[in-house]
């Protein structure tokens, strides 16, 4: 918003001099201005417009050359209708809300809702069954709002192929385990919850070779942990702000706009990883050695491990391997100290100069 009315933090908001009593003012002109032009049609409301390209003059595009000889006249052109044939919205259209697998979730889930006690329950799940867990989130959000509810309360236990959004804004205290493989925007906007991912038992593909989750998982996500026993599609994290997770490979554009969070990756990476990435840490396990030639390194800079690190990253793993019962996990773990050398750690410039500005800061009171 460049008045700056968006602008969450107050100390950014006083660099800004907008109100939003002016947005309401300009669109108050912008629908004075749309009677205006509606009256000169001989139009009094948005319904009688609809659909009225009689009412449209094509005029020559100014001296584009793209435009020439472009005829509008099929975009235009308006099929003889008898009159009981809407051009507008007139019912209501049903979207399967009832239908929805969060409606069974939300009954089984009942006990913990409403009394915090611990529920498990084993389901089916098909690709299409979109957004999973979405309701039976905002439940527990809004009753318990951002504290949710203790780690684990809620546990459910999904086998097949998962539709769009699975696990979308978990908040904590939801743990979905999912036996088989899910559609792109796995995790979006994960809030404190738990995914875990892994191909069923007696699976006879490689796990680490093959597309477990699709494109653009946990894209926003803001907090809560995922561990996927497979690869993932591309864009894997984007706009990450606070989420930990391990995966066995993404495709392009990996880490990309993250901004916090921590991700592990145990296998290979697209090209421009971390594009954009300004906040956030990424380990990432170099075994061909060409990692860098893959990165994007307009924000960020490779570098080696620290004690820190290294507890994270094998702890991160470990709870990888405990949760999926990743073959690929755990031939790192075995190999740990030969392995380690191979890791490396992707560290936004500006994220890393704040955290020691912070660390500073820390010293000083201490």
């Amino acid at each position: 918003c460049p008045v700056g009315i968006a602008t969450q933090d107050p100390r950014l908001r006083k660099k800004f001099t907008g109100k939003p009593e002016y947005v309401t003012r300009y669109f108050y002109f912008v629908a004075k201005e749309t009677r205006a032009i509606m009256a000169e049609l001989g139009f009094r409301t948005i319904d009688e417009m609809v659909g009225r390209v009689d009412r449209l003059e094509a005029r020559k595009a100014i001296g584009h050359w793209k435009a020439h000889g472009l005829d509008l006249s099929p975009l235009l052109y308006k099929p003889e209708m008898p009159p009981e044939v809407a051009t507008h919205k007139v019912e209501s259209q049903d979207h399967g809300i009832a239908e929805v697998l969060d409606h069974q979730l939300i009954e089984l889930a009942r006990p913990a809702l409403e009394e915090r006690k611990p529920v498990y329950h084993e389901l089916d799940i098909s690709n299409a069954n979109l957004t999973t867990g979405t309701m039976l989130g905002s439940r527990v959000s809004r009753k318990y709002g951002l504290e949710g509810l203790p780690d684990n309360t809620i546990h459910f236990k999904l086998t097949g192929s998962a539709g769009q959004s699975f696990g979308a804004f978990l908040p904590k205290g939801i743990t979905f385990t999912l036996v088989g493989d899910a559609n792109d925007y796995t995790g979006k906007g994960l809030s404190g919850g738990r995914l875990i991912v892994h191909p069923p038992p007696g699976s006879t593909f490689v796990p680490e070779e093959n597309i477990l989750v699709g494109n653009v998982v946990l894209y926003g996500a803001t907090l809560g942990e995922a561990f996927f026993n497979g690869l993932a599609g591309e864009r894997f994290c984007v706009r990450n702000s606070g989420a930990n997770t391990v995966v066995e490979g993404v495709g392009d554009h990996g880490c990309e706009y993250m901004t916090g969070g921590r991700v592990v990756v145990i296998g290979p990476t697209g090209r421009n990883f971390a594009a954009g990435m300004s906040g956030g840490i990424a380990y990432v396990l170099d075994e061909d050695a060409r990692f860098a030639s893959r990165l994007n390194p307009a924000m960020v800079e490779l570098e080696a491990l620290e004690d820190d690190d290294v507890e994270f990253v094998h702890a991160l793993i470990s709870r990888h391997v405990q949760y999926t019962g990743s073959p690929k996990g755990k031939r790192v773990l075995n190999a740990w100290k030969e392995k380690l050398a191979q890791f490396i750690k992707v560290m936004p410039v500006d994220y890393k100069r704040v955290l020691l500005e912070m660390a500073e800061e820390q010293k000083e009171i201490a």
